[in-house]
C-alpha cells in the first residue's frame, strides 16, 4: 500500500517537471525554417496530454483516499469496547418487507418493539426476562456464507 501511494505522489512532480521542457519558452519566437502549424502542435498536444494525465492522477488519488478512509474506519470501529454496551439485540422477526417485530434488552428489562418505516413503537415489557439460547456460530444466509467463502474471510476454521 505504500508503495502505490508513493508511485502515486511521486508522478504529479515527474508531469510537472517534464511539461515544462516540452513546450518552449514564453518569450522565444519559433524556429523560421520551421512551419507556422509544427510550432503549435508539440506544445497543444503535451498541453492536453498534460491535463489528462493531471486528471487521471487526481481521480486516481481521490479513489486511494476513500480505499485510505474505508480501510481506516474498519481498523477504528474494529478497535472500540464491545462488551459495555447497554441495549442488546435479542432477536428480530420480519412481519413483511418494511415492518419487524425486535426483542431488546435495557439493562434487566426485555422489551418488545414494532418498527415500521419512520416509527418505532414499544409493543410490551416482559415481565420475565426470556433466556435465549447462545449460538455457537452466528446464523448466516446461505448467499453470504458463500461469498464469505470466497473472498477467503470464513471464520469457522478459527474456533
Amino acid at each position: 500500500m505504500n508503495r502505490y501511494l508513493a508511485v502515486l505522489l511521486a508522478l504529479p512532480a515527474e508531469v510537472l517537471a517534464a511539461d515544462p521542457a516540452l513546450s518552449p519558452p514564453s518569450g522565444a519566437a519559433p524556429a523560421p525554417s520551421a512551419a507556422v502549424g509544427s510550432a503549435v502542435a508539440p506544445t497543444l498536444g503535451s498541453g492536453m496530454a498534460g491535463q489528462l494525465t493531471q486528471l487521471v492522477l487526481g481521480l486516481l488519488l481521490v479513489i486511494g483516499l476513500i480505499f485510505l478512509l474505508a480501510w481506516l474506519m474498519r481498523r477504528v470501529q474494529s478497535a472500540g469496547p464491545r462488551s459495555g454496551q447497554v441495549i442488546e439485540l435479542l432477536g428480530s422477526r420480519a412481519l413483511g418487507p418494511r415492518d419487524r417485530l425486535v426483542l431488546v434488552q435495557v439493562g434487566n428489562e426485555q422489551i418488545l418493539l414494532g418498527l415500521s418505516p419512520g416509527r418505532i413503537a414499544p409493543l410490551h415489557v416482559l415481565k420475565e426476562p426470556i433466556v435465549v439460547p447462545e449460538k455457537a456460530t452466528p446464523a448466516t444466509p446461505e448467499f453470504a456464507q458463500r461469498l464469505m467463502e470466497l473472498m477467503g474471510k470464513d471464520h469457522k476454521d478459527k474456533h
